[in-house]
């Protein structure tokens, strides 16, 4: 029960560069399909900076949903590994030295949904450090993260029940119930409203291509892995699906750290930093008639009073003056 388990002695490095370049000339063609549907899109922008901006954005974002999905996939699997640890204990009570494990036999048996909701917060906290120190994604707002990384948990539940569907023994259940949680959270929270739940499912919409392009890049690096022998299946396919990503992530910190995209689309001699994409996908929307609609509210609102003090309280002054007249009677 050891590391070895869980590695292949005939995945040497020849192999390995073989599934690196495999993965990397995949996640390439995926962008060069993004970039090739965002350029249609913007045709109509007035803006070359504009254009710019649409395009590495779009790019980013599926940098975002591979980053997300790696670091879900990552403690996903942790907590299958455990799991698979647990029971080869329990069925193997009396030929293995249970003394040795015994902390961890008590704390899996009383707290494994504990564990598994601080992976989970684990993961997000690595999601954090590659998305700002190792891959530092500026061209993303916070909102567009947060729905990015959204559709990376449904891109997780995908895999996970389709891992249950093809026999897998593995028990998925919890983590696809945690993260189904999790998205339902996100769109129904305590003070939300139905503008906010409509606002939030147009906006996971609208970036349902990265899913998509995930789900197909997955599927076809790990059908080739599988296929050649360079993942186990003897292992739970969910390892073998982490591997992948993890070749995945390589790619896309090679490819966004060497900045190829920069040599692919240029910035305009007249760059402006401030001049947004033009179509903002609803975040900006979102802002102006939602939060920011309170500034208007407030004006005829709240603000309104300075009126009311003009013609309500402040009438008094005539009151006032009309009682001096009377006292100088």
């Amino acid at each position: 029960m050891t590391i070895d388990a869980y590695t292949n002695p005939d995945f040497g490095t020849a192999e390995k560069l073989i599934f690196f370049f495999t993965a990397f000339f995949g996640v390439l063609l995926c962008v060069f399909v993004i970039l090739g549907g965002a350029r249609i899109a913007s045709l109509a922008s007035s803006s070359r900076s504009s254009r710019y901006n649409r395009l590495h954005n779009r790019v980013q974002r599926f940098y975002e949903m591979i980053i997300s999905a790696t670091s879900v996939m990552s403690f996903s699997c942790a907590y299958v590994i455990l799991n698979h640890i647990y029971m080869l204990l329990m069925e193997r009570q009396g030929s293995v030295d249970q003394g040795s494990w015994s902390a961890f036999i008590n704390a899996w048996e009383n707290g494994k949904d504990f564990i598994l909701l601080i992976l989970i917060c684990l993961s997000c906290v690595l999601n954090s450090i590659l998305d700002r120190l190792l891959i530092p994604l500026k061209m993303l707002k916070k909102e567009e993260k947060a729905c990015v990384r959204m559709l990376a948990m449904f891109y997780v539940i995908i895999i996970l029940m389709y891992l249950n569907v093809v026999g897998d023994e593995s028990e998925y259940n919890p983590v696809m119930m945690y993260y189904l949680g999790l998205m339902i959270g996100r769109f129904v929270y305590f003070d939300a409203s139905f503008a906010d739940f409509i606002q939030s499912l147009k906006n996971m919409l609208k970036n349902i291509y990265l899913l998509i392009f995930g789900l197909l890049l997955t599927g076809l690096l790990c059908y080739f892995g599988f296929s050649k022998g360079y993942l186990l299946e003897r292992n739970y396919y969910l390892v073998g699906v982490f591997y992948t990503h993890l070749f995945m992530l390589l790619a896309v910190f090679i490819l966004h750290n060497s900045r190829i995209l920069k040599l692919i689309v240029r910035k305009p001699r007249d760059y402006r930093e401030d001049d947004d994409d033009e179509e903002d996908d609803g975040y900006e929307e979102y802002d102006d008639e939602g939060y920011d609609g309170y500034a208007e509210y407030e004006e005829d609102g709240y603000g309104g009073y300075p009126a009311y003090e003009e013609d309500g309280y402040d009438g008094y002054e005539g009151y006032d003056e009309g009682y001096e007249n009377y006292d100088g009677v």
